[in-house]
């Protein structure tokens, strides 16, 4: 009888322990749960991450913080998620640490991408095409047309990862030669970009709306495979003729390996009631993005489509 007991005390144990591993769902989230983000304080990423954490927090009855851990193109983030032990660890990010960094860090990534684990896309970014105001450009073509005749002195800068390899594209292809500019800053960026110091900028329209409003700069397309509700008047890259400059930007959720496919799709259910409350959809909006929340599978899909829009390893080496 002892020995049974004994027995019977080892597998509670056992089965207890395992309640904390995130591949249970029924038991999750058993603590406070932490989103890790590469993007900085402020910037749209942490504040589109923000409200989400708010409502998942009321949802599962425990604290949910996002943690800021901006550099390194997201490595310093995703190193951090992959590192964690607690079973309660998130990444919210765009793109590139599992896209455009195979590119940039190849042979030195110190990190397997496939590790992160898909949960669900939480917005499609729109991102815009920004040109200063000064300067007469109502169209993507009117920018070819001053930037050639400028030959050579245009600058242009843009957020990093994918957009690093689909903006240079365009201008190969449309002749352009236009040095690129690194900012540490994006509103040092778009203070040069208003006073045409800086004059092409691809970034989210979120970064750009206020001052296009204002006045000092102008949008001339998006990049996107639609428009945006923000600026319904302006066309797509697509739509201007420059079909090599379409892309459709994400920000999602993403799980250290070890993740069962059960909890990621049950964050994933979460995700898509929270999508629901319609002042979600409105800070959205107003920021120049859409509330997209998707499954694990169809957030892989959006990963494996903007994985194949990177040039080959050779072509992107001699950049």
């Amino acid at each position: 009888m002892r020995t049974t007991n004994l027995a019977l005390g080892i597998l509670t144990t056992i089965a207890l322990s395992f309640t904390a591993l995130p591949g249970n769902a029924q038991s999750w989230p058993s603590q406070v749960v932490k989103i890790v983000t590469p993007f900085p304080a402020g910037s749209g990423g942490d504040v589109t991450a923000r409200p989400f954490a708010d409502k998942l927090a009321k949802r599962w009855g425990k604290p949910v913080i996002v943690e800021n851990r901006p550099g390194a193109d997201g490595i310093i983030a995703v190193s951090t998620v992959l590192n964690s032990s607690d079973g309660h660890t998130l990444l919210y990010t765009n793109g590139g640490p599992l896209t455009s960094n195979l590119v940039s860090h190849k042979g030195s990534l110190p990190y397997d991408p496939n590790d992160l684990l898909p949960i669900s896309a939480a917005a499609e970014v729109y991102v815009a095409i920004g040109v200063p105001a000064s300067l007469a450009m109502n169209s993507m073509s009117d920018f070819v047309t001053q930037a050639r005749s400028k030959n050579g002195q245009f600058n242009w800068s843009g957020t990093p990862g994918s957009l690093d390899y689909l903006v240079p594209g365009f201008l190969r292809r449309a002749g352009l030669n236009l040095q690129r500019v690194p900012y540490k800053e994006v509103s040092l960026a778009m203070q040069d970009l208003s006073q045409n110091r800086l004059q092409l900028y691809v970034a989210g329209l979120a970064t750009q709306l206020p001052m296009a409003q204002a006045g000092s700069i102008r949008i001339i397309a998006v990049t996107n495979s639609r428009r945006s509700p923000s600026l319904p008047d302006v066309p797509t890259a697509r739509e201007s003729g420059f079909p090599e400059l379409a892309f459709d930007a994400f920000l999602g959720f993403f799980a250290p390996r070890g993740t069962s496919l059960e909890l990621r799709e049950r964050i994933s259910a979460d995700l898509q009631a929270i999508a629901k409350d319609g002042d979600l959809a409105d800070r959205f909006n107003a920021m120049g993005m859409r509330v997209h929340v998707t499954s694990p599978a169809e957030l892989q899909k959006l990963v494996a489509s903007e994985r194949a829009r990177l040039p080959d390893q050779n072509e992107a080496a001699s950049r």
